[in-house]
């Protein structure tokens, strides 16, 4: 098993390898996005034959009930979106892995639409996706708009009984929140040229692990899930191909 609390500089395929079967609780990432973000990376490090090896081997590394947080997005190319991002989605549950859920970043601050034949684009995928029933499960709350509010009604009676029956109930106070997250685009002070929201790696670790689980980024990026995984009392690997970000990621750890 690789060290905890430490960033690994390698082709993920590679450092992976390293890692224990069955050793992960969460992993949480945010992978190239069909190259709508130009990384200083090798050309080879990324394409879809790239994606299926690393998805396998998450698989290994992941333990039952293990969850993985997938953020992606699309890329339009010749007019058409790719779709990327759905058979990425489709590979994992065809190599195991059941699809937990499809959830959305949408974002409170999105860039400008320059003028195309569809709606200003606001938001990207949470793919979630689990090995059997997620073990962990601690769902963020919010309030209910009319939570407290008491109301009497009346329901038809079950069984063949003839006439209706009186209801009196409270409304709960809060409820789970939905699977649409309102976050906006980070402000970058690095020189990586896609950080994702600290808040979605953070409610993501606070969902699907306990104090003291691992959690691993395979595509670390600016240290974004580390950070969080310090902030949050979880360990972590890191992998990052790009010797630069590993850099600002180490100083972006450095500072918490």
């Amino acid at each position: 098993m690789l060290d905890l609390n430490k960033i690994y500089c390698g082709d993920a395929r590679d450092v992976l390898s390293d890692v224990d079967d069955n050793s992960i609780d969460l992993v949480v990432t945010s992978p190239p996005y069909d190259d709508l973000r130009k990384y200083n990376n090798p050309e080879s490090s990324w394409n879809f034959k790239v994606f299926q090896e690393i998805a396998k081997e998450l698989y290994r590394v992941v333990k039952d009930g293990g969850v993985v947080v997938w953020v992606v997005n699309d890329k339009v190319e010749k007019g058409s979106k790719t779709l990327t991002s759905f058979r990425q989605a489709l590979y994992f549950q065809e190599i195991g892995f059941n699809v937990n859920d499809v959830m959305m970043w949408r974002k409170t601050n999105p860039m400008p639409q320059v003028k195309q034949p569809r709606y200003c684009s606001c938001y990207d995928y949470m793919m979630i996706f689990s090995k059997g029933k997620p073990k962990t499960f601690n769902p963020i709350m919010v309030n209910c708009k009319l939570g407290g509010k008491e109301y009497n009604s009346t329901a038809k009676n079950m069984g063949g009984e003839n006439g209706r029956r009186k209801l009196h109930y409270n409304v709960n106070r809060q409820k789970v929140k939905d699977n649409i997250w309102d976050i906006a685009i980070a402000q970058n002070k690095t020189d990586h040229p896609a950080v994702y929201p600290l808040q979605i790696a953070r409610d993501h670790i606070l969902s699907w692990t306990n104090e003291g689980d691992v959690v691993l980024d395979p595509f670390l990026g600016s240290g974004t899930t580390a950070l969080a995984c310090k902030q949050t009392k979880r360990k972590y690997i890191g992998i990052e191909i790009n010797p630069e970000y590993c850099e600002i990621a180490e100083k972006q750890l450095a500072q918490f």
